[in-house]
């Protein structure tokens, strides 16, 4: 081979090493572009479907209600000289709460009321005893509806919302002992101000109560209910009170016998028994 042939042949090996080159390098460029737009596109779906799961879970339902509040509130009545609650079925997903149908021979005392509120404390520690007197003696049944008005009270917390739900959760698992845990909420009631009780110790007061369903504990520290609390408390503030004449409810403790709002001194014993003698019944 001459020198010339040999200048010659080196110079095409170059030529080739640098094609080769070139062609190696825009097969990375494309092969980055395309790990690039696919990135965007992935990250973009991801985003979206964060954004569809925000949105759906903002209009989702609450879900279904306890069991044995079928009316938004759980109704008590006399049995063999003990009180008992009166079995329901949930409200369903979606669904609405069934007004009970109340029989007029016996006072009807139907109670709305806030776990924070100072002034149900009042009426619950006063007129309590008597009342639980007549649901015995079968004069007279108790309805109760917690829902969460103060929630703005407790620094956050939303006491009443947590306390309300804990009430649900037992008369969904251990109905029978709802008047105690109701009790024994307004004995340890918290002041207005504070964060209120945690939930353990609303497990603790559950249990002591009598309410000792394996399922209870999870219900409350879950706040299995937090979603129906918020749907009764609507209601009862926009929508008129079943069996009476209120076209929603204005304040705490809201007390209704047979029909007619109790409007005298909360801790007036004589006052109110004269009201539910009046109008109710045979108590």
């Amino acid at each position: 081979m001459s020198e010339n042939q040999g200048k010659k042949a080196r110079r095409d090996e170059a030529r080739e090493r640098a094609r080769a080159a070139r062609e190696k390098a825009q097969a990375r460029r494309r092969r980055n572009r395309t790990l690039t737009i696919s990135g965007i596109i992935v990250g973009g779906l991801a985003v979206v479907s964060a954004i569809v799961l925000v949105i759906a879970n903002s209009v989702a339902p609450a879900g279904p209600g306890p069991r044995n509040m079928a009316s938004d509130g759980i109704l008590l009545h006399g049995v063999s000289g003990k009180i008992e609650a009166v079995r329901t079925a949930a409200i369903p997903e979606g669904g609405k709460p069934t007004a009970t149908k109340q029989d007029d021979s016996v006072a009807n005392i139907t109670l709305y009321t806030d776990y924070m509120c100072p002034y149900c404390n009042q009426f619950e520690t006063a007129q309590m005893a008597q009342i639980k007197q007549w649901v015995e003696d079968g004069s007279a049944t108790l309805e109760l509806h917690p829902f969460n008005l103060l929630d703005s009270s407790s620094l956050g917390s939303k006491y009443s919302t947590r306390s309300a739900a804990a009430a649900a959760c037992v008369a969904n698992s251990d109905p029978d002992d709802f008047l105690a845990f109701n009790s024994s909420l307004y004995e340890n009631q918290p002041s207005e101000g504070t964060r209120g009780l945690t939930n353990d110790k609303l497990v603790s007061l559950a249990k002591a109560a009598g309410a000792t369903s394996p399922t209870v504990a999870d219900c409350i520290t879950s706040q299995k209910f937090a979603g129906w609390v918020a749907d009764a408390t609507n209601r009862v503030l926009n929508d008129k009170l079943p069996n009476s004449s209120l076209d929603k409810l204005t304040g705490t403790p809201t007390v209704i016998v047979n029909g007619k709002q109790y409007t005298g001194s909360l801790t007036d014993t004589d006052a109110f028994a004269a009201f539910v003698l009046q109008n109710g019944g045979k108590a």
